[in-house]
């Protein structure tokens, strides 16, 4: 591998929105990029807002903010043997959820509803949005906001979808739901992706969006398995067992055989760290973590090991390659997303959780998009009252309610709508 002391960014993946005065050298660029984001208050947010199950009901549950701090610490030593800059990945693994909103993708599919008009809401274009603008540390020669004022390298990192809703791709002849930035955003988008190729996320990005992928895939079924949703013994039931396999084709895999989901999940349960069942014990409970340490570094190694192969042994970085995930290690991966929808996001139990969910969040965009800046946070109120349009305003109070967390959301609700009703 090429000396540590190489150079594998270039000025231009240093460069800032906003030129800042030279700081002292202890530093780099891309350690400082981290820690803005690391002290932000959309990262300190997370600590409240749902990642598959609501953050009040167990004390044992992930929150965005630990699942996102996972997700740095898997992408941080990913990318660092692939020859990335760790802080650029660690940076990207820490603000990939920063953009969603309270309730998770319950509530990411509500605000993308109500905002239609105005071209909906994406959690990744929130997230490019947040670190740009809504978060403020840096100010622009005008005034306006730059937001933490992130590096290009940085910035290009966390877009995990580098298009516009417009420019999205086709797959299997439909244009994907998912964008990283919105109209509004262009211009900052424009300059962050100056000389990248179009609709082509930079391997940086590629490790986040891997790591968030292993992660949540292992870390779910923990959560799961703790929280007394499932047992890995109840896959010897054949209607279990299909259940999973039906809701890994329909929800991942919708190409595939379900014949080669199956097979994939045999390959997990041969592993010598698969726990058939967990009793709450601490054996037992060593012997889960083991197991979601065993699978992370599966996955890992599998993906170091298939991009190594094709590229060598030099420094990855930016656009001179791509990270190679083995279609084995993709199916596994998806099985394990498949065992968390099925015995966790798609339960009955959920629905009614789901469906007061979008009643709050659709209350709370009605209730302040008819009293204009009055019920807004004072940065929200100043930016109502710039907006220049109605589409505009509307943005601004979607912006508002996507800050909130799950808790927070309902407080505001329960105040301006009056209402008792809870989510428990």
């Amino acid at each position: 591998m090429s000396s540590d002391l190489e150079p594998a960014y270039a000025p231009h993946d240093e460069q800032r929105w906003v030129q800042e005065a030279p700081k002292s050298s202890f530093r780099t660029v891309f350690e400082r990029d981290r820690a803005r984001v690391l002290h932000s208050s959309a990262l300190r947010r997370l600590g409240a807002k749902t990642q598959v199950v609501a953050p009040d009901t167990d004390d044992f549950v992930r929150t965005r903010l630990t699942h996102s701090l996972e997700v740095a610490q898997i992408g941080r030593e990913l990318g660092r043997t692939l020859g990335c800059d760790p802080d650029v990945v660690d940076t990207a693994c820490l603000a990939h959820d920063l953009g969603h909103p309270p309730f998770g993708h319950n509530g990411e599919s509500v605000l993308n509803d109500l905002s239609h008009d105005i071209g909906g809401f994406e959690g990744n274009a929130q997230t490019l949005r947040l670190l740009t603008r809504l978060e403020s540390k840096v100010l622009t020669a005008d005034g306006g906001s730059a937001g933490l004022n992130l590096t290009r390298a940085s910035l290009d990192a966390s877009a995990k979808y580098p298009w516009l809703a417009a420019d999205a791709p086709l797959i299997d002849g439909r244009r994907t739901s998912k964008f990283g930035a919105y109209v509004d955003d262009l211009p900052v988008f424009e300059w962050l992706r100056r000389n990248a190729p179009t609709g082509k996320s930079c391997i940086e990005a590629q490790v986040m969006d891997l790591a968030d992928d292993i992660s949540y895939s292992v870390h779910d079924v923990e959560d799961a398995i703790v929280a007394g949703h499932v047992q890995l013994k109840w896959l010897a039931n054949p209607d279990q067992r299909n259940r999973v396999l039906g809701y890994t084709q329909q929800w991942y895999l919708p190409a595939m055989d379900t014949a080669e989901i199956d097979a994939a999940l045999q390959r997990l349960e041969a592993t010598n760290v698969w726990v058939r069942h967990a009793d709450g014990s601490r054996a037992s409970m060593a012997a889960l973590k083991d197991m979601t340490s065993q699978l992370i570094g599966r996955f890992c190694q599998s993906a170091v090991g298939a991009t190594r192969a094709i590229y060598g042994p030099e420094r990855l970085t930016r656009y001179a390659a791509d990270v190679v995930v083995p279609q084995e290690t993709a199916v596994e991966i998806a099985v394990m997303k498949g065992l968390a929808t099925t015995f966790v996001m798609t339960t009955d139990h959920r629905q009614p959780i789901y469906q007061r969910q979008q009643d709050v969040l659709g209350e709370l965009v009605a209730v302040l998009s008819a009293t204009g800046d009055a019920h807004l946070e004072t940065m929200f109120a100043a930016d109502w009252r710039e907006a220049n349009d109605d589409g505009a305003r509307t943005r601004v109070v979607i912006d508002q309610i996507a800050s909130l967390t799950d808790v927070s959301a309902l407080a505001l609700h329960e105040r301006l709508v009056g209402t008792e009703r809870t989510l428990l």
